[in-house]
C-alpha cells in the first residue's frame, strides 16, 4: 500500500509551515555526530516514539535501531514530510514508521506515546515554554520528554539567523521551560570540542552556512575528539545542551 504524510481531517486546519534552512541534507552527513546522540538518548527511548520536526527523517534513522515499537514523524513542512513517506515507501525506513503532517497542537490531547523528541526544534519556536507544555500532554505515564537544542545565546551566529533560530540556551534557561507534571531527568552539555569551533565561527569567521568539508571535519575529527572529552568534563561543556523529563507513573 503506498504511504503518504497521513493529514488529520476535521473542522481545524491542519498546522504547516515551509522550513526556511537549507542545511537538512548537509548535516545528514554527520554520522559519527548522530552515533554519538544516539547512545546518550537510547535508554531513554521507549516504544511509541513521537519526532517532533523530523525534517527530512536523518535523526529518524539513527535512533530507531534503539527503539522496536512505532515511531511517528511529525513534520509541519509537506515537502519534508513527503520525503520521509517516501522513505517509507521505498524501504529505506521501516513500516513501523509513519509520518504526520503538522505541529503538536494538530495531535489529540492524550497520552499516546512514550519518548517525544525535539532534537534541534524548539530554538525555532516562538513560544517554547507553550509547546513543551502541549508535549506533556502527550506521554504516558513514565514517559520522556526530551529537548537536544543549541548552547549558549553568546554563540548565536548569522548560521543561527539563517536557517531560522530565534535562540540558543543555556542550562539554566532550558530546565526552567519544565512542563507543568513532569520531573526532570538530566541535563547535559555535548560536544565540548565542537564548542570551540562554534565560538570561532562567532567570533572570527562569522560564516552564515558551513561547507560539506567543515561538516566532515567537525563530525569526523571535532565529535570524536568530544566522545573522549564530554565524560572527563563531566557534560558541563559543549555545543548542544540536552535535557531530559519524565512523566511520573500513576500512583507514585
Amino acid at each position: 500500500m503506498p504511504v503518504s504524510p497521513i493529514r488529520r481531517s476535521g473542522s481545524s486546519p491542519v498546522s504547516t509551515t515551509a522550513y526556511q534552512g537549507t542545511e537538512l541534507d548537509l548535516f545528514a552527513s554527520a554520522t559519527v555526530w548522530k552515533e554519538y546522540l544516539a547512545g546518550h538518548l537510547a535508554p531513554f527511548l521507549g516504544k511509541r516514539v513521537l519526532e517532533v520536526g523530523a525534517g527530512i527523517g536523518g535523526t529518524t534513522r539513527a535512533l530507531l535501531p534503539f527503539s522496536c515499537g512505532a515511531w511517528t514523524c511529525l513534520e509541519p513542512d509537506p515537502a519534508l514530510a513527503e520525503r520521509i513517506a517516501a522513505s517509507i515507501r521505498d524501504g529505506s525506513l521501516p513500516s513501523r514508521c509513519n509520518t504526520i503532517t503538522g505541529t503538536i497542537a494538530d495531535l489529540p490531547a492524550t497520552p499516546s506515546f512514550d519518548t517525544i523528541l525535539y532534537i534541534d526544534v524548539i530554538e525555532h519556536l516562538p513560544d517554547d515554554r507553550d509547546e513543551l507544555a502541549r508535549a506533556a500532554l502527550r506521554l504516558l505515564p513514565g514517559g520522556r520528554l526530551i529537548v537536544l537544542a543549541p548552547a549558549h545565546r553568546k554563540l548565536f551566529t548569522p548560521f543561527d539567523a539563517s536557517v531560522g533560530h530565534l535562540r540558543r540556551y543555556e542550562r539554566r534557561t532550558l530546565e526552567r521551560l519544565s512542563p507543568p507534571g513532569l520531573e526532570f531527568v538530566r541535563s547535559a552539555y555535548l560536544d565540548s570540542v565542537g564548542l570551540l569551533a562554534s565560538a570561532s565561527n562567532r567570533f572570527f569567521l562569522d560564516s552564515s552556512m558551513p561547507t560539506l568539508r567543515q561538516i566532515a571535519f567537525w563530525d569526523k575529527i571535532l565529535v570524536r575528539c568530544s566522545k573522549i572529552l564530554d565524560p572527563l568534563l563531566g557534560y558541563t561543556l559543549g555545543k548542544s545542551l540536552l535535557t531530559i523529563w519524565q512523566k511520573p507513573l500513576e500512583g507514585a
